[in-house]
């Protein structure tokens, strides 16, 4: 390591704040959480003023953000939105099952959930929510993750409102969607534990994967990454959008060096927020807020968190990635398919249809490549094959089971499901005596002495119609033939 980039030397700290949507519906009311591309149903128009709070001074964010003069505009769709996203209705009940979701990630992450607890609002000063302000809920505290560097505290976890979706900023004007505006959002926060780079990388990827454990949204937009860093005991500073991976640890490195070549020559890094940027450098977005930002929702009551509530979720703690790879593993399956169950989201469906059948590498197979198959040889989506094949799986391992078909049948058999012919009039089609096969296939030597194994193999294969097996058939004439 280079002597300009000493962290212990310059004293380096930092802490993540990790924002992750979660997949349900929105927050405070029962919209649905999903974006929109059409256009809006209603265009509204705002201003945002600056004003003194209750200890008489202007928030310096907010003060900046009003001297700038901007006009937001906001895009309202009926579906998506009601009069909560708009701050002309009192919010609703905190969605349950966002709540649910928020604790469960709070036990994985070791922290201490808060029984009693204020839902708060945080003074919002870019515009991307129309009341200018943000509802949210402290949940947990006190947590931690163990890396290879040392253990990291979780000060805070939060449960609270995404923004409006910018769209778009000219001549002073900004357009939101309120598509997004009021989307479940849980917010983790560390404490400025972490002492390297690389550290910060691993302590985000441990999170990162106990946040995929549970149901959350996934794809771009889905969980964006902040990162809090000062060196030499200066200014802290706040980077924006650092949740591109390969990244990473160039952004941060080029921060430091930044903070470093201010600090020595006798300009301390101000507080500020910076915009994490493609190139791996930083710029200025905003002054760092002040600190007295949350007072009170007076709309709604204490969030109350039970004790019955905590224990029952317990009960239902999703695995970590790690442990249920772990568990793939032992029943034989390649790391392709265990990758690829785990990507599309289907190990529960695997571990159902392994109970009735015992072959998990078939299986796997059978739900993750045979839909893909299919649909581009029928022009049909995949979207309504799989939703085709959800429903008959069970039947056809079952008749597995009962030999009516072989494993060899399945991806006709499906393919013939998926054209609207019944299972059991494809089953019907394909059913085949199979108690008299090898002697069948010794007869069929016998009237052909001195044949090839792979001539007596074509014979088979013609006889049957490919209704059997492949590699029973070859094991039945290699008992025969030398």
């Amino acid at each position: 390591m280079s002597e300009s980039l000493d962290y212990e030397k310059l004293k380096f700290k930092s802490g993540l704040e990790i924002h992750q949507q979660l997949d349900t519906k929105k927050l405070f009311c029962k919209c649905l959480g999903i974006l929109r591309n059409d256009e809006p149903d209603l265009i509204i128009k705002r201003k945002l003023h600056a004003v003194a709070g209750e200890s008489g001074e202007v928030d310096i964010a907010a003060q900046y953000q009003s001297s700038l003069k901007k006009e937001f505009i906001y895009q309202f769709y009926k579906n998506n939105n009601c009069l909560i996203e708009l701050d002309e209705e009192p919010p609703h009940e905190i969605n349950q099952e966002a709540l649910k979701i928020a604790l469960q990630i709070s036990l994985l992450l070791n922290c201490r959930i808060i029984p009693i607890t204020q839902i708060m609002r945080k003074t919002v000063v870019d515009g991307s929510n129309t009341s200018g302000f943000q509802r949210t809920v402290l949940i947990a505290r006190d947590g931690v993750v163990e890396t290879s560097l040392g253990k990291i505290r979780i000060d805070t976890i939060c449960l609270e409102e995404d923004s409006a979706r910018k769209i778009s900023e000219d001549s002073g004007k900004i357009i939101y969607k309120l598509d997004r505006l009021g989307i479940p959002l849980i917010e983790i926060a560390t404490a400025p534990d972490i002492k390297s780079p690389e550290q910060a990388k691993e302590t985000a990827l441990h999170i990162g994967e106990i946040l995929r454990s549970c149901k959350v949204k996934r794809g771009i937009g889905t969980i964006r990454q902040d990162v809090n860093l000062s060196i030499r005991n200066e200014n802290r500073v706040e980077l924006k959008g650092v949740q591109d991976m390969k990244l990473f640890l160039k952004i941060i490195e080029n921060e430091i060096m930044r903070q470093k070549k201010l600090s020595d020559s006798g300009k301390p890094t101000k507080a500020e927020v910076r915009n994490a940027l493609p190139s791996g450098l930083t710029e200025f977005i905003r002054p760092m807020p002040g600190a007295d930002r949350m007072y009170p929702e007076t709309d709604l009551g204490l969030l109350k968190i039970s004790r019955n509530f905590l224990n029952e979720i317990k009960k239902e703690l999703p695995k970590l990635k790690s442990e249920i790879e772990g568990e793939l593993n032992k029943t034989g399956l390649n790391q392709e398919m265990i990758k690829l169950l785990l990507n599309q989201n289907k190990v529960e469906e695997f571990k159902i249809l392994a109970e009735i059948y015992k072959n998990p590498n078939f299986i796997a197979k059978m739900i993750l490549l045979f839909p893909k198959e299919i649909s581009a040889k029928i022009g049909k989506p995949l979207e309504k094959v799989e939703e085709i094949f959800d429903d008959v799986y069970i039947d056809i391992l079952k008749a597995l089971n009962e030999k009516k078909i072989t494993e060899s049948d399945v991806k006709e058999t499906l393919t013939k499901i998926s054209q609207g012919i019944s299972l059991k009039e494809t089953i019907k089609t394909e059913k085949i005596n199979f108690e008299n096969i090898e002697e069948k296939i010794i007869n069929l030597i016998k009237n052909k002495p001195g044949l090839s194994i792979n001539a007596y193999m074509g014979l088979v294969m013609s006889e049957f119609k490919g209704k059997i097996d492949g590699k029973n058939s070859m094991e039945i004439i290699k008992k025969f033939v030398k």
